[in-house]
């Protein structure tokens, strides 16, 4: 904003507008929340990679359990 209180006229935020996001013409926020944003999807990301390492890993144990149970059998 200009000192009079209204908006610049050339299509440019002033830094105040800019330091709180409001001139950001993509849309995508500040730098830092969009550091955020990649945290939260990089944390998201690797919950569900670790969920299926879980998932696959105790699948495995099964089998082997099942190859022992059925290996026992006379």
């Amino acid at each position: 904003m200009s000192p009079d209180g209204t908006a610049p006229r050339n299509g440019t935020a002033s830094g105040e507008d800019t330091a709180r996001g409001v001139g950001a013409t993509s849309g995508e926020g500040t730098k830092a929340e969009r550091a955020t944003l990649e945290e939260k999807a990089r944390r998201r990301a690797m919950l569900i990679r670790a969920g299926i390492y879980i998932f696959a890993t105790h699948l495995f144990a099964g089998f082997v359990l099942l190859l022992f149970a059925l290996g026992d059998r006379k």
